[in-house]
């Protein structure tokens, strides 16, 4: 009897005890013998290299994660789901019966329905619905899976954002690059394994705690780099300082460090140590990561790159030569989708923009990664905390507002179907009819994709386990290849 049979035999075995006994000595003692099979099957981490490379306990079809964040929340109808009957009933007041229960951020309640005034074909051999606002997609239909039935649970940005990001709405929890580094490490040892790059006119609501570490130790914190120059302040050596007596620098300053350690017991202490380390590698691997001269115009070109410009396209590019590197988590965050109308907001010229900023990098992306056999062991995710009302809310110009019922995202890789549509909403948008997809269960079916059991995947902190998942989430079975 292998571990995991093991651990389902315990569990099956504590369950009917409680049913049949009650709490007892017995029940004590067999929790005590669950919980040590379930430590078995925890990240042996190692605190004075906690980001070495692990093996996950499950086999794994993915390696590494590139999440392509829509801070904001993309409008599902106006890119990705065309609604005949939306445009029938365009200006008429929702029936009563949809409205029941639903939540929103700002609609007052007379709101009409609003229309895509975007025209929409179908593509690929899976027959995906894409805008005119997405000509590049167009390029991998059949390379992703369509997700057209998720929801979520928090309808504000911060929020939401830190839902899509944490499993949780309030600060203070890991985020998935966190937990994904706990239990992977990394495979990078002169590039940090979480990191974090920002586009847009400005950065996402929540700022850092959406990739925070929370009560995990702080090496699995996400790392933040610029688009351009130096990706972290400060990285330089002074003028004058050498290589040999930086190193020196160093050695002694890590010295006093392991005393201290050895004193208190710290771990706190180690993961400032291995900061340090880090710092001192990529002096010499940040500015190489950053150098786009070794690539192609061709590859450029196809990410539409304009080099020594900060971009989503150029991040884009820096998350490919980032998992090229070893890195294992590594997450853009791209601004502003909120379209609710209004300067700076409005479905129109604003939202043109924001399209032609990600369309044909998110999709050379993908393409990028295939011909390179990247995409084999690599997932990519694309997508928003919430998507957009059927109602128009009405400001200074016509926009939407926030939904949390029904919203579209694509994935892509490493175990994944392609060209392959799950999900779908009713025919106003106002909910998911069928392939029902929360955000737990995108938590859930990532950490599988990468060997890992949603539920054993813990980590205890003030007594309890947490994990991304909490105590919800189950695997998307049939999007899986």
């Amino acid at each position: 009897m292998n571990d995991f049979e093991q651990l389902w035999l315990a569990e099956r075995t504590r369950r009917h005890f409680f049913r049949d006994c009650g709490v007892g000595l017995g029940t004590i003692a067999i929790n005590s013998m669950l919980g040590q099979l379930h430590a078995q099957h925890l990240p042996q981490v190692d605190p004075a290299k906690p980001m070495s490379a692990r093996k996950p306990p499950l086999a794994a079809k993915a390696k590494r994660v590139i999440f392509l964040h829509m801070a904001g929340a993309p409008s599902q109808l106006d890119l990705f789901e065309d609604k005949p009957k939306l445009r029938e009933y365009h200006g008429k007041t929702p029936p009563k019966s949809l409205m029941e229960g639903k939540r929103f951020a700002f609609l007052k309640g007379n709101e009409t329905l609003l229309a895509s005034p975007r025209s929409f074909a179908r593509y690929g051999q899976c027959g995906m619905s894409l805008s005119e606002l997405f000509p590049h997609h167009q390029k991998i239909v059949d390379e992703v899976v369509w997700l057209r039935g998720m929801t979520t649970d928090v309808f504000n940005h911060g929020p939401a954002k830190l839902f899509m990001n944490t499993g949780f709405q309030a600060p203070g929890r890991p985020s998935m690059g966190s937990w994904v580094t706990y239990g992977l490490g990394s495979e990078s040892e002169n590039l940090p394994g979480f990191v974090v790059l920002q586009s847009g006119p400005r950065g996402p609501r929540a700022g850092n705690s959406l990739w925070a570490s929370g009560f995990l130790p702080t090496s699995f914190q996400g790392v933040p780099f610029r688009g351009k120059g130096d990706p972290i302040l400060h990285l330089r050596s002074p003028q004058g300082m050498t290589r040999q007596r930086e190193r020196k620098f160093y050695d002694t300053l890590g010295a006093l460090n392991q005393s201290r350690f050895e004193q208190t017991g710290d771990p706190e202490i180690l993961t400032r140590l291995n900061a340090y380390e880090m710092a001192y590698r990529m002096q010499s691997s940040a500015p190489e990561l950053m150098d786009l001269s070794g690539e192609s115009k061709h590859t450029l070109e196809s990410y539409g790159v304009d080099p020594g410009e900060s971009s989503f396209a150029s991040n884009c590019l820096l998350a490919r030569r980032l998992i090229e590197r070893g890195t294992r988590f590594v997450q853009l965050y791209h601004t502003n989708w909120d379209s609710h109308g209004g300067p700076g907001e409005n479905l129109n010229k604003d939202f043109e923009k924001v399209c032609k900023d990600v369309d044909q990098a998110s999709a050379a992306l993908v393409l990028d990664l295939k011909e390179r056999g990247l995409l084999e062991d690599t997932l990519v995710i694309w997508g928003g905390e919430f998507g957009r009302t059927p109602m128009g809310e009405n400001r200074k110009t016509i926009g939407r507002d926030h939904h949390i019922d029904a919203f579209t995202m694509w994935m892509a890789g490493a175990g994944l179907k392609r060209g392959y549509i799950h999900g779908k909403s009713d025919e106003l948008g106002f909910g998911v009819v069928e392939g029902k997809v929360h955000v737990h269960d995108l938590h859930a079916t990532l950490l599988h994709l990468l060997g890992f059991d949603h539920e054993q995947l813990t980590y205890r902190f003030q007594g309890r386990d947490f994990r991304l998942t909490d105590v919800h989430g189950k695997i998307v079975k049939d999007i899986l290849s």
